[in-house]
């Protein structure tokens, strides 16, 4: 009874020194981790290599997500482990449910085609195999270039369209205009650039 009660006081004791400390799980990772650089698997086959100067890990909130708030770069592997795209960007959010990376500043892509996508912000939706974004992109495929607002894109980035043309070089074709503009398109007619331009769009440009 002696031992009892003295093991009981002592753990009031203890208890009373406690200080309550407010955890918000939004914004306090459950995980950091520096310097990373790991393989990501799916359906047991290697297909991605990912580098990060730092990873935090929010898996208790609402939305579970990983943040890289000092940027990503990221390369997508085919089943015979052939670059197929690479990706970079100054910060990044992966959200866990959605499947869903959320690029930010400076993103920068490159398809196995050696075509390059530059925006200031792009979605990456893996569960529907899709790149997509509402903002500025520039896309550069040898002397070609493609300005413009409103992207889709296959995530292999070798099949998309820019919505709202904006400026840029051409191969010149013959096929009637559209309201965007396909990687797909025939531009073997010939072999002249022309410049196309568009009624600016009320977000500025990168």
């Amino acid at each position: 009874m002696v031992v009892a009660f003295l093991f009981f006081v002592s753990c009031r004791e203890k208890d009373e020194n406690l200080v309550a400390i407010a955890y918000d799980p939004e914004q306090v990772p459950t995980m950091i981790t520096d310097s990373v650089t790991t393989l990501i698997s799916d359906s047991g086959i290697t297909r991605y290599k990912l580098l990060a100067d730092e990873w935090r890990v929010f898996d208790k909130a609402a939305e579970p997500y990983w943040f890289f708030p000092q940027g990503i770069y990221l390369e997508r592997f085919t089943p015979d482990f052939s670059i197929e795209a690479t990706v970079e960007a100054d910060s990044a959010w992966y959200f866990t449910r959605k499947d869903l990376w959320q690029l930010k500043k400076n993103v920068h892509v490159e398809n196995m085609k050696g075509e390059l996508f530059d925006s200031d912000e792009l979605f990456w939706d893996q569960e529907n195999q899709k790149v997509y974004s509402e903002r500025y992109i520039v896309i550069k495929r040898g002397v070609t270039e493609i300005k413009g607002y409103g992207f889709e894109s296959n995530q292999s980035m070798t099949d998309y369209r820019i919505f709202r043309p904006h400026d840029g070089k051409l191969p010149f074709s013959d096929r009637p205009a559209a309201d965007s503009l396909r990687s797909d398109a025939d531009t073997t007619a010939a072999e002249e650039v022309v410049e196309v331009t568009a009624t600016p769009h009320k977000d500025q440009p990168l």
